[in-house]
């Protein structure tokens, strides 16, 4: 199955290196280092944070200024990993984002061998800037790579680092020359959220201090690479019991079912749940997870994989979608 489904870890695989203390004490760490970077916005950082444990891919749907790349530049920073930005523009070739194999030579003369050169993709967070300007052939392109955890060129399969991240983002009022991302490829992203204004005291910080001029350049990783793949292990070992099970085929039922909707969420989408929940149990410091896990990720983790009927009298914006996942939620009693 693609990048955002792994199996589940058996039973005799490797224990974790971290406990969920340890492993709060270090996301603790990562968040707050963010943050002196990205002022007022604990959630978005958050949610980035539980994308990442998670393994999977975070879609930011926001308006130009807000600290999208901010919040990307921050977070491999604060991991210690490497960084890209993509700037996505209608003549962006799949060989601009992957990479391309390219002539050899020596003193000038060719050899007639090729040799790859990496593309850009190939860093540990990656942030797909306006990637819905792109063409449907290169955010395709992308997507794949997200979703096969590497590029595969002239038959040769080369791997992406590990951990890899995209942050992907797109502005909900651009139309002209925009390309949005179809439902089967918004599915290869775990969550999809935003941003939003700051606070009115939040925004005075900012404009005092610029902490995205001041202390941006000036972050230290707050965890190695290693310690956050050990994390991402520590988040696939998170009981998710019977009855979390339970509520969340409940809710994944609802959608498929639902009067609004044409296409309720995938299997994928419920495996992509139960992994967001984990990870949000392990950043509450936590070794099981609860219903709230589920209820409080439903919109963000869910909202961007189910199709309103075109048929039905709703509309087909991200904002209703959000509003019947709620309405399903509310309907359905939280397990005990």
């Amino acid at each position: 199955m693609p990048n955002e489904s792994p199996p589940p870890p058996t039973d005799d695989a490797a224990p974790a290196r971290f406990d969920a203390e340890q492993a709060e004490i270090l996301i603790t760490r990562i968040r707050q280092n963010i943050e002196r970077a990205l002022r007022g916005k604990p959630e978005v950082v958050r949610r980035a944070v539980e994308t990442l444990l998670a393994g999977g891919h975070l879609l930011l749907e926001d308006v130009p200024g807000v600290g999208k790349t901010t919040l990307a530049q921050a977070l491999a920073r604060s991991i210690d990993g490497s960084f890209s930005r993509i700037q996505f523009t209608s003549d962006l070739l799949p060989s601009d984002v992957l990479g391309a194999s390219i002539p050899e030579a020596r003193d000038g003369v060719p050899t007639g061998e090729f040799a790859f050169q990496p593309g850009p993709i190939f860093a540990n967070v990656v942030l797909a800037d306006e990637v819905n300007r792109a063409s449907p052939k290169t955010q395709s392109a992308l997507l794949e790579a997200m979703a096969e955890s590497g590029v595969t060129i002239d038959g040769v399969t080369h791997p992406l680092p590990e951990p890899h991240f995209v942050v992907a983002t797109q502005n909900p009022l651009e139309h002209h020359g925009a390309h949005p991302l179809p439902e089967s490829q918004l599915d290869r992203f775990l969550v999809r959220t935003g941003i939003g204004y700051p606070d009115p005291a939040d925004e005075a910080a900012v404009l005092r201090e610029d902490p995205a001029a001041t202390e941006l350049p000036r972050l230290q990783p707050a965890v190695t690479i290693d310690e956050l793949r050990e994390l991402q292990r520590a988040a696939e070992t998170i009981k998710f019991d019977e009855a979390l099970v339970g509520y969340l085929l409940a809710i994944v039922k609802e959608t498929r079912e639902h009067e609004a909707l044409e296409i309720g969420i995938s299997p994928r989408g419920a495996v992509a749940m139960r992994r967001a929940a984990q990870a949000r149990a392990l950043v509450d410091g936590r070794d099981f997870c609860i219903p709230e896990d589920v209820r409080d990720l439903a919109v963000d983790v869910f909202a961007h994989r189910i199709t309103v009927d075109p048929r039905s009298h709703h509309s087909r914006d991200g904002e209703e979608t959000a509003w019947i996942v709620r309405e399903i939620l509310e309907a359905l009693p939280i397990p005990l």
